[in-house]
């Protein structure tokens, strides 16, 4: 069964509000929209995908966090929430699949990983992603989350070359210490721009999850790994809670009741 929910101390907006998932049928909605995004928009390889839904090991250890329209209920974005205790209960972090984590695992304080995030095409470009992070502020208020990690996906490109772009552009603006590097276990083809393009090229865009870690204060950490089945690379993001970004902290917690 999925991890029993708690009350998220966030306020319901007039078109959108954030709620975890109170049983497997909220679960199914989740899974049911991850299966639309990643499946059949993406073409996704996908566990379950026969039932129309995106399915795991991990969904009965995580939490699953859901945006939805106020009107009419529906599901327009969601994510899934894995902390350390539910990853030691699993025997592992959904990241660990893809990075040997190294010292991430092992931080001290509370651990919370954030996986299979998605919103729905028509809402990308509008509030949802920021509705769904200020559930995730609000989970991170309540339950005393230290550091908050998770895999952000970015496009191949051909030969690799657009995640090469999106990654020396992070190399330059949100790299995290060397004591904090993680090793993919499946490098990107190439690490580099093709020849007469020069690295200093920063012109591939930022993909919103990305950059909605990027202005909390994450960091990447460390190299892509090349995710065949989801056609994509996927990059380590890790944010210390006490250094998120003061601007970005303020805006997400407005969205938090005053008790």
């Amino acid at each position: 069964m999925p991890a029993s929910a708690f009350a998220l101390p966030v306020k319901r907006g007039d078109r959108l509000f954030v709620e975890l998932a109170a049983g497997p049928a909220a679960v199914r909605e989740s899974q049911a929209l991850r299966y639309r995004v990643f499946g059949e928009e993406l073409g996704a390889k996908l566990k379950g995908g026969d039932s129309g839904l995106d399915s795991d090991e991990f969904d009965d250890y995580c939490q699953h966090m859901l945006v939805r329209e106020t009107g009419r209920g529906r599901v327009v974005g969601c994510t899934r929430l894995l902390t350390g205790e539910g990853a030691r209960q699993l025997g592992r972090f959904y990241s660990e699949s893809e990075f040997d984590l190294g010292a991430v695992a092992h931080l001290p304080g509370r651990l919370l990983e954030l996986g299979r995030t998605c919103i729905s095409a028509e809402y990308r470009h509008g509030s949802a992603i920021a509705v769904l992070w200020s559930g995730v502020a609000g989970y991170i208020h309540l339950h005393g989350i230290d550091y908050l990690f998770g895999c952000a996906s970015v496009p191949l490109g051909e030969n690799d070359w657009q995640a090469a772009a999106i990654m020396n552009r992070l190399r330059r603006q949100a790299l995290a210490p060397a004591a904090l590097r993680v090793q993919p276990r499946a490098p990107l083809l190439t690490s580099r721009l093709p020849d007469g393009v020069p690295d200093q090229v920063l012109d591939a865009p930022l993909p919103a999850l990305l950059k909605a870690y990027i202005r909390l204060g994450a960091r990447a950490c460390g190299e892509p790994c090349r995710d065949p089945d989801f056609a994509v690379a996927d990059v380590l993001m890790l944010l210390d809670v006490n250094q998120l970004n003061p601007s970005y902290a303020r805006h997400f917690m407005e969205r938090l009741e005053t008790t």
